[in-house]
């Protein structure tokens, strides 16, 4: 097949949008299929040993106020006409549509070319944590609309199933996520990295990811002053000063990738994610990978990874003190967090990308098929209407 995959964020930022694409990409590639990206140019060009052979077309980009690093992109449904005729793809995959991704569907709608449309961003729950909730509906009413009109909708949880489901979405089927359980394992844990970070002997609270509002990283202050812990902080974003003010005892390391994230990860004694706002949340996925208990919000993607009283717990939306209550229960009893422990690998080390990879082959054979079968309605209601 011939694939174009559009992308509304794309390197050298790097998020679970981007970190899904290129697995793909890899496995795509891997399997014999002919791939285009198109995506947000920023000013660092991505590494092309990383695109597994995809064909690349960027276009003009402006970066989002407050959030330089967030690109978006300035182009017309036009101009993606143009790169996908040119390109002739069988199936156009769109990554977190909202702008980019809702130009390239109206732009394969006109040239008859099914939609896969990948729900990963909770993009109305982030207005609600940026302080604009009058936008809520409006979002909400945008997102409805993309996946209404796509082919084919993957959603990647059961929550966000359900999220779609009450905005009107039928053509809606489960896709989950992947982990590199190569990478991310408990045999990554060290020692020295534990001794630099944690000198004094503490257990480890980690947290790995965007330090964004969506993230909602500033609620972790509730467990920064437990006894005998040291929280560290893995990621980079706009709350970074404001959350490294208000935790001052916090190790905040700033981004990691590879093989130095996977020795973090890997070096936790716990790890915890506050955000309500996850479709997934990849990085509580690679916590248990690595055989981490973690502490989740009963919220969003994590009610489908964390299996509370058996790999970590899941407190309630919202309840700090039920966070710091779940946390404390795990930090004072090393039998129970190696119990945890212990399970937490097996619960997601199946998820190969691989496996994933082929699923969505399926789901684009599905899409297309699906295309032909609405293609072959549309036209049916058009000669119904012209004879009547």
């Amino acid at each position: 097949m011939r694939i174009a995959l559009v992308a509304e964020t794309f390197l050298p930022q790097m998020n679970g949008v981007v970190g899904s694409l290129l697995q793909m990409l890899r496995h795509l590639h891997e399997q014999g299929h002919e791939t285009l990206v198109i995506a947000p140019r920023h000013d660092e060009s991505p590494d092309v040993h990383v695109l597994h052979g995809a064909d690349l077309a960027l276009l003009r980009s402006i970066a989002t106020p407050g959030y330089p690093e967030l690109r978006l992109t300035v182009t017309s449904a036009l101009k993606l006409t143009t790169i996908l005729r040119d390109f002739a793809p069988d199936v156009v995959h769109l990554a977190s549509p909202f702008l980019l991704g809702w130009q390239a569907l109206r732009a394969a709608d006109s040239l008859g070319i099914p939609t896969v449309a990948i729900y990963q961003t909770d993009v109305p729950g982030y207005a609600e944590r940026y302080g604009i909730p009058a936008l809520t509906a409006t979002f909400a009413r945008h997102v409805s609309r993309i996946h209404r009109r796509a082919t084919l909708t993957l959603a990647p949880s059961s929550s966000s199933m359900a999220e779609l489901s009450s905005l009107g979405v039928t053509r809606l089927k489960h896709w989950a996520r992947g982990v590199d359980a190569v990478r991310f394992a408990p045999e990554k844990r060290s020692d020295a990295w534990r001794s630099a970070v944690a000198p004094g002997g503490d257990l480890i609270i980690g947290y790995v990811g965007r330090l964004a509002p969506e993230k909602q990283v500033a609620d972790l202050e509730a467990i920064a002053s437990i006894p005998g812990t040291r929280l560290v902080i893995v990621g980079d974003g706009p709350e970074r000063p404001a959350l490294e003010q208000a935790m001052p005892h916090a190790a905040f390391l700033g981004f990691l990738g590879g093989e130095a994230l996977a020795q973090a990860i890997a070096s936790f004694d716990l790890f915890v994610h506050p955000g309500e706002n996850e479709t997934f949340c990849q990085t509580v996925q690679e916590a248990l990978a690595s055989g981490v208990p973690v502490v989740a919000t009963g919220k969003g993607g994590p009610l489908d990874l964390v299996q509370s009283s058996r790999t970590g717990w899941l407190y309630r939306p919202g309840d700090l003190d039920d966070l710091r209550a779940r946390v404390l229960d795990l930090v004072g009893d090393d039998a129970k967090r190696r119990a945890f422990a212990a399970v937490a690998r097996d619960s997601v080390a199946h998820r190969t990308w691989s496996r994933l990879g082929d699923e969505l082959i399926g789901h684009y054979r599905d899409a297309i098929v699906m295309g032909r079968s609405l293609a072959g309605r549309r036209l049916g209601l058009s000669n119904g209407a012209r004879a009547a």
